[in-house]
């Protein structure tokens, strides 16, 4: 019998741990940033054609390789951190070039340049999967350049999984920005096609974060600073006004690498109780130091995940120095004890005791005599007097008929009695008797939440919010098909900032946004515009509206146009829907159930929700049956 286990040729093996670590282009983008930040670079640029499908550069100028170096960085299971076992527990860097580059090579076409400053010539080094096809000395500055180009060329399966160029490219940015902003030391510079998206000088934390997601960015950060033995804090996160429905811009870095902890998100979320509406996700940039033994950043092959040591004391400083901070800066409500210099007593009425006030009485005093109350206020009854009685009575007014001299009354009442008045005669009943029945009310509100209308089988309930998601949804979706939606014109245009990745997404949805009924008078490139927007669309709730939009739109834009659509459709009638707990009128009931049935699809809401039921009599009768 044959053996049925056998060995892996090389470059099947490499193929298949290249699906591990490459798993799409930003992929490569994170492991080629990385290493050329752990090559001491100071000035790095990332060049990305057709969302990184076609190429993926990194360029640096850091301490560049030995020829020796060059050749070795792509064989597996090469690296410049691990030494023992023991190190993996003491990791202090991201990985100096090798273990990636071997399954990147595997399953694209890669040209390595790269020079160490004291040589004179450096390396060019090209593979095509796993297969050296040459390597030459050549004249190039300092620094190493990475050039990843066809990705996936030799295992198509892998690169028809690929989403699309905006999907991917999102990915992209997200990886940059997160490299980008764990190294704001470093000098930072993105293109895609040619276009210059991101150039990023060597700045501060917080002018980092403003040059990332440009904006009004810089008013919305409150800075967060605190040390103790087991973490070091600094960072910032946002004002709660400026709270989001999405979570993009929330950052945790742990010894300058990007992580992911659901653990500690809550203990920031905490620290937002009560003063953040329901829903809202703030922002937060969060750069977290800890000893490296006390941290294991292998349990995730992305390297996003970290298990600490102890969790829950890094909660606790976290959830403090947090709620410290907004409560320094005047944002949480905070118990003020400092007192007021104005409420203090003078010191010259220190030592004074204090004046018992004298009670006059008048025995005699009788409220119903004239002359005993004229008396007594001509005597002691005077304003300011120290008697003590602060009341006077007011004096009735003389010779009161004097106000009516002039005014001959019996005119006035002869001119009123002369005007006649037309008398109607009523020729008939502008409705019928049964027209009248009907228009007696059909409809009932429940809770605020459900519609209850009687049919001749029994009765309808209606879940208000779903049936008007449902009407919204194709009337949306009826605009954007037939490009007839109408614009009501602002008198002030509305101008609202988006980050850089938002504004791209902004930009893809613009054609399909535009037959909804917005009007954008200018696109720039961290701000939009806005000039009109959909009649039944309320101005106060555009921001809010695009920024659901967004947040529903973080997984990409899909390619086909219809289903770019339904998405937009659906977005803006859950955010413009009629809530639970909204009161409406028998008019605007009676409008809603109509349109729920004037719909192609009345069951369901766009989720896939029922949006009524019915009850028959007989379904009602037997709730009675004894």
């Amino acid at each position: 019998m044959s053996s049925i286990i056998q060995l892996l040729p090389d470059h099947v093996a490499n193929q298949i741990a290249a699906g591990e670590v490459v798993q799409r282009p930003a992929s490569v983008v994170k492991e080629l940033l990385e290493n050329a930040v752990d090559a001491k670079a100071t000035d790095i640029k990332l060049i990305i054609k057709d969302a990184g499908k076609a190429l993926v550069q990194v360029i640096d100028n850091g301490v560049g390789m030995s020829v020796t170096d060059a050749r070795l960085c792509f064989e597996r299971h090469a690296t410049s951190k691990i030494r023992l076992a023991e190190d993996l527990f003491s990791l202090g860097t991201k990985g100096f070039r090798g273990e990636a580059l071997a399954s990147i090579a595997a399953i694209a076409h890669v040209e390595m340049k790269t020079k160490q400053d004291q040589e004179e010539l450096g390396t060019q080094i090209v593979i095509e999967g796993s297969k050296f096809v040459s390597q030459e000395a050549a004249v190039l500055p300092k620094g190493t350049s990475f050039a990843v180009k066809n990705l996936f060329f030799n295992i198509p399966a892998r690169r028809n999984f690929l989403k699309s160029d905006t999907v991917e490219y999102r990915h992209i940015i997200d990886e940059f920005q997160r490299v980008a902003l764990a190294h704001s030391n470093i000098h930072f510079t993105f293109y895609h096609n040619g276009s210059e998206m991101f150039n990023l000088p060597a700045s501060t934390l917080r002018q980092r974060v403003v040059n990332v997601f440009s904006g009004k960015t810089n008013e919305k950060l409150v800075p967060v600073q605190e040390e103790t033995e087991i973490v070091k804090i600094q960072g910032f996160v946002s004002k709660p006004e400026f709270a989001k429905k999405s979570r993009g811009e929330q950052f945790f870095f742990v010894n300058d690498r990007f992580i992911k902890s659901g653990y500690l998100h809550h203990a920031i979320m905490a620290a937002y109780d009560g003063i953040l509406k329901d829903g809202a996700q703030p922002s937060y940039f969060l750069y977290l130091t800890v000893p490296p033994n006390t941290i294991d950043i292998n349990i995730h092959p992305t390297k996003t995940e970290i298990k600490f040591d102890d969790e829950h004391a890094l909660y606790a400083i976290l959830r403090a120095s947090i709620k410290h901070s907004l409560g320094q800066f005047n944002i949480a409500p905070v118990l003020d004890f400092e007192r007021d210099a104005n409420l203090d007593t003078p010191y010259s009425f220190k030592d004074l005791e204090g004046k018992t006030p004298t009670i006059q009485v008048d025995r005699t005093f009788n409220p119903f005599s004239d002359d005993t109350v004229n008396k007594h206020y001509a005597t002691s009854g005077r304003v300011g007097s120290n008697s003590g009685n602060s009341y006077r009575k007011p004096e009735p007014t003389a010779h009161w008929e004097s106000l009516y001299v002039g005014l001959d009354t019996e005119t006035e009442i002869v001119e009123g009695s002369s005007i006649s008045f037309e008398s109607e005669e009523v020729t008939g009943s502008l409705f019928n008797d049964e027209d009248v029945e009907q228009s007696v009310q059909n409809t009932y509100q429940i809770h605020k939440k459900y519609i209850v209308s009687p049919i001749k089988s029994g009765m309808v309930i209606v879940d208000q919010q779903r049936a008007h998601q449902r009407v919204l949804y194709e009337q949306f979706l009826t605009n954007m098909t037939v490009h007839q939606a109408a614009s009501q014109q602002l008198l002030f245009p509305l101008e609202l900032f988006f980050s850089t990745a938002e504004m791209e997404l902004i930009g893809e949805l613009k054609l399909s946004l535009v037959n909804t009924g917005f009007v954008f008078d200018e696109t720039y490139t961290e701000h939009v515009v806005i000039s009109g927007i959909p009649v039944n669309v309320v101005e106060s709730e555009v921001a809010i509206l695009l920024e659901q939009l967004l947040s529903d739109l973080q997984d990409g834009i899909p390619e086909n146009s219809f289903s770019q659509n339904d998405i937009i459709a659906k977005s803006m009638a859950k955010s413009l829907a009629v809530k639970t707990g909204t009161s409406l009128t028998i008019k605007e009931q009676e409008n809603l159930v109509n349109g729920l049935f004037a719909c192609k699809e009345p069951n369901v809401s766009p989720f896939q929700k029922p949006t009524f039921i019915t009850m028959r009599v007989e379904d009602i009768d037997k709730k009675f049956a004894i």
